[in-house]
């Protein structure tokens, strides 16, 4: 049982109190616990949407304490607040002033804080925001400029570049990156080393199907939940350079790249070494800690959440970078990646403060390395690769170096296109790729119908 102390805030707004002990999820709990799951540093989204919310200039660190407000609240959920609450501490010492981090469950946050931005109210000083959900929530134009804070501030250039896409338009930047999700498989040790699956000759997703034969019946090599197979597609179509929509916002799921991907998932499917657990159920959490599923392939983020939710597993997992979708091609991608943004209807002082957060947690090297080496959380600040905590033995990875696999992968990431309408796009590619897994339609069949559903939802062209 996890003891955080977090602000807990009431639906009506009250605080429930300062120091409130947050009791651990439980795994029957952990729907929302995809911690800083969301979809990582794309490229710039396409240029047909308007400009976003409030501007402000100036550095908010080089003014006066007695200019900013003395109290804010931060909204975040799961290992993304737990992870703000060991910053919280610190930035009070070095600067004063009273930041509660409020923990909410991933959908309520999303939905409330959505919400908000609509209504001109009632939003917290900052937020927590996915990357994945970055375009619509700037469209809303309810979020604050922070492009003049961050001139000043000098340290644009110390984020990985392909993050500022989603959070950025018109000129304007509305949020500042967090962290990323650099994608390995995590494989249980002892499961593997049993059946003679040795990661170490795996190169292709065709290669670790064949070793995944290996198993008996009743224990798979990995998950394939039909309730985010867009999590997996997006994750292979990243990793082979495929984009969703073109640069001039085309649709463009049907492309041999998705085409190619979309017949690899139907392979893992009809190999029959795949599970079908949904994604955060307690089923899913029991089969990884039983080692009913071998492996799981997933952000760097999942560090945090495995070593939270089956402790007693520590030293049997070790992890490996993942599968290449064809001989000699990347084995890197991302999975996940979230940034804090500041509402516009916030007063100046209150955002000053805000702001003030954000620098200290999300901008020192310090500060992101101590969420990482407690959660997980993969920093997008890239002046912390060569630190060497991400050369320390992991012992919940059997001692495996881990954090340096991660660094290896990140500035290797191809840039990913998110729009507006990217939630169309999960929501065409699960409905029609559930129709090829029961056969219903062929991949071709099903990339064609998700690219269409698209184009008829959104009144975009198809590619």
């Amino acid at each position: 049982m996890l003891n955080v102390s977090l602000d807990m805030t009431n639906n009506d707004g009250r605080s429930v109190g300062r120091r409130t002990v947050l009791k651990g999820a439980g795994i029957a709990g952990l729907a929302g616990l995809a911690g800083c799951v969301g979809t990582g540093d794309p490229e710039p989204t396409d240029t047909t949407q308007s400009s976003g919310g409030s501007t402000d200039s100036g550095d908010a660190t080089s003014t006066p304490q007695s200019q900013l407000a003395g109290s804010a609240e931060v909204w975040g959920w799961d290992v993304a607040a737990r992870a703000m609450d060991l910053i919280d501490d610190p930035y009070e010492e070095a600067n004063g002033g009273d930041v509660s981090i409020n923990q909410i469950g991933r959908s309520d946050l999303k939905d409330r804080f959505k919400s908000r931005l609509l209504s001109g109210t009632g939003a917290p000083a900052a937020s927590m925001m996915e990357s994945v959900d970055a375009a619509s929530w700037v469209d809303t134009g309810g979020l604050r400029d922070i492009s003049g804070w961050l001139e000043d501030s000098g340290i644009k250039g110390d984020f990985v570049e392909g993050k500022w896409g989603p959070l950025e338009k018109d000129g304007g930047t509305y949020a500042l990156p967090w962290d990323i999700g650099p994608v390995v498989t995590f494989y249980r040790r002892s499961v593997l080393e049993e059946h003679d699956i040795d990661v170490s000759t795996v190169e292709t997703w065709d290669q670790y199907i064949e070793e995944g034969q290996k198993l008996p019946d009743g224990q798979y090599l990995l998950n394939l939940p039909s309730n985010d197979y867009d999590g997996l597609w997006r994750m292979m179509l990243r990793q082979i350079g495929g984009q969703p929509f073109t640069a001039n916002g085309a649709v463009n799921v049907a492309s041999d790249k998705s085409l190619q991907v979309a017949r690899i998932l139907k392979e893992i499917r009809d190999s029959g070494i795949a599970n079908d657990l949904a994604s955060w159920s307690s089923g899913w959490f029991t089969a990884f800690g039983d080692g009913t599923t071998a492996s799981l392939t997933a952000g760097a983020w999942m560090e945090g959440t495995l070593k939270a939710e089956l402790g007693d597993t520590s030293g049997d997992w070790g992890v490996f970078k993942p599968p290449a979708v064809e001989s000699g091609g990347s084995r890197a991608t991302n999975w996940g990646g979230s940034n804090l943004t500041i509402p516009a209807q916030i007063s100046d002082e209150k955002a000053k403060r805000a702001w003030d957060f954000m620098k200290y947690a999300l901008g020192r090297e310090e500060s992101q390395l101590t969420m990482y080496r407690e959660y997980g959380l993969f920093p997008a600040l890239e002046t912390t690769y060569e630190s060497e905590a991400f050369d320390q033995p992991n012992e919940f990875l059997g001692g495996q170096e881990a954090g340096r696999i991660y660094a290896e992968i990140a500035p290797e990431i191809a840039p990913y296109r998110y729009t507006i309408d990217t939630p169309e796009v999960t929501q065409a590619i699960n409905s029609h790729f559930r129709d090829m897994m029961a056969g219903d339609k062929t991949p071709k069949e099903a990339v064609d119908a998700a690219a269409q559903q698209v184009a008829d939802r959104t009144d975009r062209d198809l590619a």
